[in-house]
């Protein structure tokens, strides 16, 4: 299969052409002719597996079928900045050749940045991206002309459920004409997203794109550490190769600004990158990382999602990520294309269990490296499990009853 069995508008083929698309992937493959003929659509898909064109696409050639009138046409709602701008650009490369506009929404403290999205909401932008709180406001403002929207989609909609915006999904569909095409698409399905799409969806076809495994070229390795030795040991890994681009997972702020703290007390190149940093203060550091002006880029969990660079030669999981999708996910950020990658996991005595459970869905346990003497004893690496009878935790390692302290963090691993 390629684009042009999808019928396509020969100028939209001309982006599609422009920006080197050859073969659909697995999920445009199969939403792009639901969405064509016009379905809601529930899609479970990770992010990287090409599902922004995958509504990008179908959307924009049914605008192109029609007459610009000053009304928006397509509402696109994400729970970051950062994936609003992701989503934008790649709108403005896809739609270059046609006339379809649009425009991305995602707030700031720039007075005069608030200004230029009313006026482009005011006058009718084709497409808009927006984060929800900002989206919300204009809602509330009435600067949004969307009473003839034929089109909603929710992108990411678990990370923006795990953000708090629940309500605010809620509240701007509430304002929404009831006729419209929707489609959710979430890279894991838990019972919060089935409840959120029985309140956006009308008999929605669904997608279930199965997590893909990690690169074969993806050197994986754990080390199983007490929290006061983690920052300790990247500095020791950082010093003993050097890495051209390193991408740092972090779960907290506070965490973030520990790390890129030592990190420059140290003479690493290294910046931090938060949702409490102001837009601009973002966008430059990401583009310095993406441009190799910056060799290490600190980043939270939350935000892990709207950083879109390739060639990265380490990405550390500072902490053990929520679930297996998103350490897929993280992971596959290196040994892109014909290039090789490292990926590296700190696992610290609570987050065994949920280590295990990622191990599970790999199909394969992640081999535990040695950290180095100089840091002393470090937690056992020990299978968990619940003792049903008595309703305790009970802990299982070869020939122990419980877990015992050993230096050089634990080389040998057990299978959950």
């Amino acid at each position: 299969m390629t684009f042009n069995d999808f019928g396509f508008d020969s100028q939209l083929m001309e982006g599609i052409e422009a920006l080197g698309f050859e073969t659909p992937t697995e999920i445009q493959a199969q939403a792009i002719p639901l969405v064509l003929k016009g379905n809601d659509l529930l899609a479970c898909a990770q992010t990287g597996t090409g599902k922004t064109a995958a509504f990008l696409l179908p959307i924009i050639q049914k605008i192109t079928e029609q007459k610009h009138d000053g009304f928006i046409k397509a509402l696109i709602i994400v729970p970051t900045r950062e994936l609003a701008m992701q989503i934008d650009q790649m709108m403005e490369g896809i739609s270059y050749f046609t006339s379809v506009s649009s425009i991305a929404v995602y707030g700031g403290s720039d007075g005069s940045l608030f200004t230029r999205e009313k006026q482009a909401l005011s006058s009718g932008a084709d497409v808009v991206i927006s984060t929800p709180g900002r989206l919300k406001v204009h809602l509330g403002m009435e600067h949004v002309r969307v009473e003839k929207l034929e089109f909603l989609v929710l992108d990411e909609a678990d990370r923006m459920l795990d953000m708090g915006f629940y309500d605010d999904i809620v509240k701007i569909l509430s304002y929404l004409p009831e006729k419209r095409q929707n489609l959710m698409f979430s890279a894991t399905m838990p019972s919060k997203i089935r409840e959120l799409a029985l309140k956006t969806l009308r008999h929605p076809s669904e997608i279930n794109i199965a997590i893909s495994r990690p690169a074969e070229k993806i050197k994986q390795e754990a080390y199983v550490v007490y929290d006061n030795q983690k920052i300790p040991l990247v500095k020791l890994l950082l010093k003993e190769k050097q890495y051209r681009s390193i991408l740092v997972f972090c779960s907290t702020k506070q965490s973030v600004k520990d790390l890129n703290r030592e990190l420059k007390r140290a003479g690493f190149n290294a910046e931090e990158f938060h949702s409490e940093l102001e837009q601009r203060n973002r966008e430059k550091v990401l583009l310095d990382f993406k441009n190799r002006k910056l060799n290490i880029l600190v980043a939270t969990d939350i935000m892990s999602r709207g950083i879109d660079v390739e060639d990265i030669d380490l990405v550390l999981n500072y902490d053990v990520p929520h679930d297996g999708e998103d350490y897929v996910h993280r992971i596959g950020r290196t040994a892109r294309a014909e290039s090789d990658g490292e990926a590296c996991t700190f696992i610290n005595e609570k987050e065994q269990g949920k280590f295990q459970r990622i191990e599970k869905l790999l199909g394969s346990p992640v081999f535990k490296a040695h950290v180095p003497k100089i840091l002393g004893d470090t937690p056992a690496y020990t299978e968990r499990s619940h003792d049903r009878r008595n309703g305790r935790r009970k802990f299982f390692q070869k020939g122990k009853k419980k877990p015992a302290r050993q230096g050089g963090g634990g080389k040998k691993f057990i299978k959950p």
